[in-house]
């Protein structure tokens, strides 16, 4: 089916839910279109691209009232947004003229003081009804916002995972003593992030608000159950539809139902501008979501905003790095599956290998969240080093105990066969995962590591080609994003010695193994896509 709007021609995926709203005749006859983005991950050139979005905007807004609103994840990701700290990224959205934001997890990677700096930069502003200043008991965002759109109330409510507080830098969110100071509402089982919804959508709808979308990032597969987006539905009433993010998941509208049996609408549209959201309130009541697949015109001003950001720092990121003789993977080349967050992996096996060497330490561990792209085969560059490692994070070293790394594998190993940012690759360790066996891993409410109640679903871990030993001491290296701040959950080296603290960034350490261990050439001892057998799975 194609849809025409005067020279705009546009494949639609048509969405898998319609639902009948209440009747509410709008003024002249015009639909409202809410557009909607999530996981940009400064995707802004990538897939559809931010400039054919902006051009799309424009074209709908001749015939229906338009709005634009993100989910989170758009500016971190890819080398221009680390080297601009997420500026370059916010002036594209601005030109593109978004309404609504809230943040998402990687919003915070460079720092809560940068993010309230970025903050006021977004022209249309962030918001978020969940994230709260623990000293002074008040939000540090806007909750929500009531557009008013011919007369009729549409409310955007803002909310984000408290998986932030893991799943981006912990120390980001404490003090200088480790005390967190910012919160997310978090609980064990949810109640409290659901309370705090549902006291907004109560206010909004208070306030006249006839449609309620809760703009999340949040997720559903992978991401921590009771923080889903569906159990946010499930567990409160009043929602009109939920545009989510963070799981990276393309959802077409699906419905789900609320506490009190109500269809709410669901969608998600992957991730780099894979597809648009497309959030669709006819005059007749009708509610849809489609995904945008396809848009063939850009609008040139964007275009050229991108070309200027990008020459910015174009010398610095065409350095030349090296040469791979065969092609790194952390997508399966033959399906395009992601193996980084679940198997091992040719990129996870060579990151590994340069902590481990550069670092000069008996093992390393990647968290596989970390590994953001391929090497193809051939020349690369600095940018191309980016794009694998567009973090930014510093390397440490620790001394660990073998229960305390063993731990951390089972912690990697929980969510298997489904992704986890948290899923180890691994140097001078191999290791089998037993998926026969339920994981027994205990969490608390932040999603920090506490335990295992249970059989270890990991098994047979070697360390330096040596059955490992729950009581020796073991120099390990990794990012300190890991091993020093807890990411992912990983809070069982929390009392572990460190070493060597933040002494060369992720990027740089890559760059020194290239350069200086491996001549410059990356050779045939990656050449297989799944790695060379350290992580075996059962």
């Amino acid at each position: 089916m194609k849809k025409v709007i005067g020279r705009f021609i546009l494949p639609l995926v048509i969405s898998a839910s319609v639902i009948l709203w209440p009747l509410l005749v709008l003024a002249a006859e015009r639909n409202i279109i809410i557009l909607h983005t999530n996981d940009i991950h400064c995707g802004i050139e990538d897939n559809i691209g931010m400039a054919a979005l902006s051009y799309y905007k424009k074209a709908l807004s001749d015939d229906a009232y338009v709005l634009l609103v993100d989910s989170g994840d758009a500016i971190q990701g890819a080398p221009i947004g680390k080297l601009s700290e997420g500026s370059a990224i916010i002036k594209v959205m601005n030109a593109a003229e978004y309404d609504f934001a809230v943040p998402g997890n990687h919003e915070f990677d460079y720092g809560m003081e940068r993010f309230l700096q970025i903050s006021q930069q977004l022209s249309c502003g962030y918001y978020s009804a969940n994230l709260l200043d623990l000293d002074t008991g008040k939000l540090v965002l806007p909750p929500y916002k009531i557009f008013d759109i011919a007369g009729i109330k549409i409310a955007f409510l803002g909310a984000t995972t408290p998986e932030t507080l893991v799943s981006s830098t912990p120390t980001y969110f404490q003090d200088d003593n480790g005390k967190f100071i910012y919160g997310f509402h978090e609980s064990a089982d949810g109640r409290r992030l659901y309370r705090q919804l549902q006291k907004y959508i109560d206010e909004a709808k208070a306030q006249g608000a006839e449609y309620v979308i809760l703009v999340g990032h949040l997720g559903v597969n992978g991401s921590l159950p009771q923080y889903s987006s569906e159990a946010v539905i499930h567990n409160t009433t009043g929602l009109t539809a939920v545009l989510d993010g963070h799981s990276h998941e393309q959802i077409a509208g699906r419905s789900v139902t609320d506490k009190n049996g109500n269809a709410v609408i669901l969608g998600q549209t992957g991730t780099k501008m894979q597809n648009i959201g497309q959030l669709n309130i006819s005059v007749d009541g009708r509610i849809s979501y489609n995904l945008i697949k396809n848009i063939v015109s850009a609008d040139d001003d964007i275009k050229k905003l991108i070309e200027s950001e990008n020459a910015v720092y174009k010398p610095l990121l065409q350095e030349s790095i090296g040469r791979a003789m065969v092609p790194l993977y952390v997508n399966d080349p033959v399906t395009g599956v992601r193996m980084v967050r679940s198997r091992e992996c040719s990129m996870g096996d060579f990151v590994a290998d340069a902590y481990r060497a550069v670092l000069k330490t008996d093992a390393a561990i990647v968290n596989g969240g970390g590994l953001r792209n391929d090497f193809q085969k051939g020349i690369f560059n600095y940018n191309d080093v980016l794009k694998v490692l567009p973090f930014g994070n510093m390397c440490t070293v620790l001394e660990v105990t073998g229960q305390q790394l063993v731990d951390a594998l089972e912690l990697g190993a929980a969510d298997y066969p489904q992704e986890s940012g948290a899923f180890l690759q691994v140097a001078g360790i191999s290791y089998t995962i037993d998926s026969g066996i339920p994981s027994s891993v205990l969490k608390d409410a932040k999603g920090n590591f506490i335990g295992v109640n249970g059989r270890y679903r990991v098994r047979n871990v070697m360390v330096a080609g040596k059955p490992v030993k729950f009581d020796q001491k073991y120099i390990l290296g990794g990012t300190s994003y890991i091993l020093k701040s807890g990411g992912n959950g990983m809070s069982m080296f929390k009392e572990a010695r460190i070493l060597q603290d933040a002494v060369i960034s992720e990027s740089d350490a890559v760059i020194e193994y290239v350069q200086n261990h491996l001549n410059a050439v990356i050779d045939r001892q990656y050449a297989d896509p799944h790695g060379n057998g350290r992580i075996i799975i059962k």
